[in-house]
């Protein structure tokens, strides 16, 4: 496979409306909001997208907007969050025909974590009847992928383009992109580490707070790819209380509030989540100040 996908890549929130049905058109016009900042990918469906609570119409119905709405100026990248191999194939073949340009998938995980020959041959299956690039989406906290066996099926698996780390740390982060094959790439999810993911080697990042202030983490990217660590660093520092306030119980509702604030519309969310506290979006509002973040009057 010879896609390629690096750099600022923001994972889209799922706008639904009051009666949890997909509102494309706000999906849309963050679709926009994000391509004129320049950014080089869109993920979609993913944690920050709900994709754990999404039917695969819904599924379907959000990737394809998104697609439609990029018209191929940048990749997509689509997450499936399912626990069966079944499952992930069913979302997998269907979310393939809205012309998304890889899938993000998760390991199995409920009361269940496979051996390394079985999670091998888990995306060997999923890459093959999907004929889609896949990045492996290595978050589930009490189910980590080991680096060495990340490392493996990126070796042996041609379609497996990537790994996206998000639970762990820096230390499994710096394990991955120590053994990375010739041709991977290591996406860093570590919100509060992204500074020093870019210069331990990691080629972009997926992360929440990249859809919440896009701007800043556009500007850090840049200013690491110029060599201007100390833009770097104090973007970091203005980037850190923002993830601060999104991080916790409820996160999605916490990132569509933090839109809200920025005069976004990331719509409703879906039950049981529910909206944000008055302290939280104080919270939310004091951070993004801080951030020097233009909010809506």
């Amino acid at each position: 496979m010879t896609l390629d996908i690096h750099g600022i890549i923001p994972p889209l929130v799922s706008p639904f409306t009051v009666d949890e049905q997909p509102d494309l058109d706000a999906l849309r016009a963050e679709v926009r909001y994000h391509l004129d900042l320049g950014v080089h990918g869109l993920c979609v469906t993913g944690s920050t997208g709900d994709g754990q609570m999404l039917s695969l119409e819904d599924s379907v119905a959000i990737a394809r907007a998104t697609v439609e709405e990029t018209a191929g100026r940048v990749p997509v990248i689509a997450g499936i969050i399912q626990d069966s191999t079944k499952e992930v194939i069913r979302y997998g073949k269907a979310i393939a025909e809205t012309g998304v340009d890889a899938l993000q998938v998760t390991p199995v995980h409920y009361l269940f974590q496979p051996d390394e020959d079985t999670t091998v041959a888990y995306y060997r299956r999923i890459a093959d009847e999907t004929a889609l690039p896949i990045v492996v989406y290595n978050v589930i906290p009490y189910a980590l992928i080991p680096a060495t066996t990340v490392a493996r099926v990126m070796n042996e698996i041609p379609a497996v383009i990537g790994v996206k780390q998000s639970g762990g740390n820096i230390h499994q982060l710096a394990d991955l992109l120590h053994m990375n094959p010739e041709g991977g790439k290591v996406f860093t999810a570590v919100d509060d580490l992204l500074f020093p993911s870019y210069l331990m080697g990691a080629q972009g990042a997926i992360s929440a707070t990249l859809t919440v202030v896009p701007e800043l983490c556009m500007a850090q990217w840049d200013a690491v790819q110029r060599g201007d660590l100390a833009a770097a660093l104090e973007l970091h520092n203005k980037q850190l209380p923002v993830w601060r306030a999104i991080d916790g119980p409820n996160m999605t509702a916490r990132i569509k509030a933090a839109l809200a604030l920025q005069g976004r519309d990331g719509g409703a969310s879906l039950s049981p989540l529910t909206p944000v506290s008055d302290a939280e979006r104080e919270a939310l509002r004091a951070a993004l100040l801080a951030a020097d973040v233009k909010l809506a009057a």
